[in-house]
């Protein structure tokens, strides 16, 4: 069954009089958003990893361990935890507590991230970009299949025979702990995570999602050819996205903030501006945006699981809208009790 979620960074919301909310009120609220979203069906909630100073997350674990605490079954995920600069040891140790804190409702996304300001944060090299994520990620990978470890790499100490405690929870059908491939458009990503049998999440906040189809392919080949089962090669989708009454609504709510943080981020990457018209051609039913009516939403997510071969979960991340905590759990409340439903009747 396709799963429906929503992914946040940690972003400090925004108050009925325009201003942001403190960290510790913007924080708290992320957690009541966390159980608004188990108690209207939602399936998954995902925390990111940012070292700036406008985001909250950069210890998604501790977030999601709060939310552990007053939930019962939502899965409770990272979106993404940057592994190029963590520690494989301490991330698994990290998300086999909050394993055994939610009786087995922790899962990984990991990935490099799209900001590099952890590199410099803990003394690592951007020329090492790309070995540090592969190596960690196969330590990580090891860690999670043996209690104890035999390993060496180049950019870690070794590891000859020591344990690494504690160990999830053991599931029932013998399924380890889950860690997705967070992606975005680069083939040697999605050729990785096929190679490997991990599943996918792909990073689609722009464009039009059925120009990812030859890459989702070569995921889907790349596992073929290394053995796994179709199965096991699960596709799941991050995209931008806010749900309101109507889809003039939607649109007219996300697009400010949608704008602004978008035309920071471009200052910084050299990005041209961002225009409302460039904004409602990503509202198209081929654009990349989830954001509209519940109706439209729904009938956006069907159509862009089959234009790329099915999608086993699709995540909204609201928080680029700088929107007020009251309507984040609006929008909450219409993909899970309107949209959610809708999709699983098509596609499940």
């Amino acid at each position: 069954m396709i799963e429906i979620g929503i992914d946040s960074f940690a972003a400090w919301s925004v108050g009925t009089d325009g201003q942001a909310a403190t960290p510790a009120v913007a924080l708290q609220e992320l957690v009541e958003r966390v159980v608004h979203a188990e108690q209207v069906g939602l399936d998954v909630f995902g925390i990111g990893e940012h070292h700036r100073a406008e985001f909250l997350d950069s210890a998604p674990a501790m977030i999601l361990a709060a939310a552990a605490s007053v939930t019962k079954k939502i899965k409770l995920t990272s979106a993404v935890t940057v592994l190029s600069a963590a520690d494989p040891v301490r991330v698994f140790q990290q998300f086999a507590t909050l394993d055994l804190l939610s009786a087995g409702r922790a899962e990984m996304v990991v990935g490099r991230g799209s900001f590099i300001e952890s590199f410099p944060l803990f003394g690592l090299a951007l020329e090492d970009y790309d070995s540090l994520f592969a190596e960690k990620l196969d330590l990580l990978l090891e860690i999670r299949d043996n209690e104890k470890v035999w390993w060496e790499g180049k950019h870690r100490a070794a590891l000859t025979g020591q344990g690494v405690y504690p160990r999830p929870v053991e599931r029932a059908d013998g399924a380890k702990l889950p860690i997705w491939l967070g992606v975005g458009g680069t083939p040697q990503s999605f050729a990785r995570a096929g190679a490997l049998g991990l599943p996918l999440m792909v990073a689609i906040i722009g464009g039009e999602t059925h120009r990812f189809r030859p890459l989702v392919d070569l995921y889907r080949e790349a596992g073929r050819r290394a053995g796994f089962a179709e199965e096991e090669l699960k596709v799941g989708v991050h995209a931008l996205g806010y749900v309101a009454e109507t889809s003039q609504q939607a649109a007219d709510e996300f697009f400010p903030g949608y704008a602004k943080t978008f035309g920071q981020v471009g200052k910084e990457r050299g990005w041209g501006g961002v225009t409302r018209g460039n904004f409602d051609r990503l509202l198209t039913p081929e654009g990349a945006l989830l954001v509209g009516s519940p109706e439209h939403v729904a009938e956006k997510i069907v159509q862009h699981s089959e234009a790329l071969g099915g999608v086993s979960r699709f995540t909204f991340q609201m928080d680029v809208g700088s929107l007020p905590h009251a309507r984040l759990m609006r929008s909450i409340e219409l993909i899970g009790e309107k949209v959610r439903p809708v999709v699983r009747r098509v596609l499940g």
